[in-house]
């Protein structure tokens, strides 16, 4: 395995952390399952029990969720996917020009369309380049594996199909990298992720990596509505498909037919939420969890969160963990943001 992992002199994974993986496809490692991450192997119940009732956002992403969300990028609607794409298309060359790196890691991946932008800039400027797409979507891996394949041949491909965490701390510190988190993945955080994300992210940076931070912007409110709430209903195919998802995972009896999306603007928390909203009252098994609950008619369940940043505020917080602003990109609206950090 150690050398499938070391191309062209370059090692993705640290020597330490390599026997936690194991080869699951062409050019794709898992983690050992004892190794999981705490997300994957806690019950579903915990937060179906909370009040309110919330479901982790990671269920929305197994391969129909996946490909909803694709299709979602596509949405004249959903501007997100479009903006960043355009703001790295014209600046890929500036962004790998001030980040001497050896390597890019892209925590959750998806496809990893947009990131093509950097990694041919990549390979232009450095002449190899390896590629570490972090992803819990084992086809999303796969369908960037093969399209960059044909794309990029040159490049040196390592699907880590994982939770981000799992990634993150498996990185070789000594490896310049050039860590990508785009289409706004931090808005799904809430403050108690941040604060365990960034810390765990700056630990494991070394002293010659960067931060590529893709963040969506306040902005006016029916703007932000219209892109969560989209004229051909496929968001609220996403946002209720994670129902499917527990299904599967909890023997769960939820029933589409017996519930309704909503989304709406949290002005106060600056951020959209997006939630399965009960129609009638309905006593919820998941049998594999041995929990039984009364899901009351009008009751949300909260599925996803969206938040909004001030860059400029976010840059204040992000010294805090050791982060240094290296470039700030923008589009002529200033919808969206890119964030250029390095390890101060």
């Amino acid at each position: 395995m150690r050398e499938e992992q070391v191309t062209n002199g370059i090692q993705v994974l640290s020597e330490e952390e390599q026997k936690h993986w194991h080869l699951i496809e062409a050019s794709i490692w898992g983690t050992n399952s004892r190794r999981a991450s705490d997300h994957f192997s806690s019950p579903v119940s915990d937060t179906l029990l909370d009040q309110p009732r919330w479901i982790q956002p990671h269920f929305l992403y197994d391969e129909k969720g996946s490909r909803l969300f694709e299709q979602i990028c596509l949405l004249p609607e959903y501007y997100l996917t479009r903006t960043e794409d355009e703001i790295l298309s014209q600046e890929a060359e500036q962004i790998i020009s001030l980040s001497p790196a050896q390597c890019i890691v892209e925590l959750g991946a998806g496809f990893s369309k947009k990131t093509t932008h950097l990694l041919r800039e990549q390979l232009r400027q450095r002449e190899e380049a390896a590629f570490a797409p972090v992803d819990v979507s084992l086809s999303s891996l796969i369908g960037s594996r093969d399209a960059l394949q044909r794309q990029l041949p040159d490049l040196s491909f390592h699907g880590l199909c994982a939770r981000y965490e799992e990634g993150i701390r498996s990185i070789e510190k000594t490896t310049p990298t050039l860590f990508a988190f785009l289409g706004s993945s931090l808005g799904n955080f809430d403050d108690s992720d941040l604060k365990r994300f960034f810390p765990l992210l700056s630990d494991a940076m070394g002293s010659d990596d960067f931060l590529l931070l893709g963040v969506d912007r306040i902005k006016e409110v029916e703007v932000l509505e219209r892109a969560y709430d989209d004229s051909q209903g496929l968001t609220a195919q996403f946002i209720l498909n994670v129902f499917e998802h527990v299904n599967r995972v909890a023997g769960g009896n939820f029933d589409l037919e017996k519930m309704s999306y909503a989304s709406s603007y949290n002005s106060e928390l600056r951020q959209m939420e997006m939630s399965a909203v009960s129609t009638c009252d309905q006593e919820i098994r998941l049998t594999k969890e041995d929990v039984t609950f009364l899901w009351r008619k009008g009751e949300g369940i909260l599925v996803e969160i969206s938040r909004k940043f001030d860059p400029d505020q976010l840059l204040q917080q992000l010294r805090f963990y050791g982060l240094e602003s290296v470039a700030h990109f923008s589009d002529p609206r200033e919808w969206f943001s890119l964030l250029l950090l390095s390890k101060g």
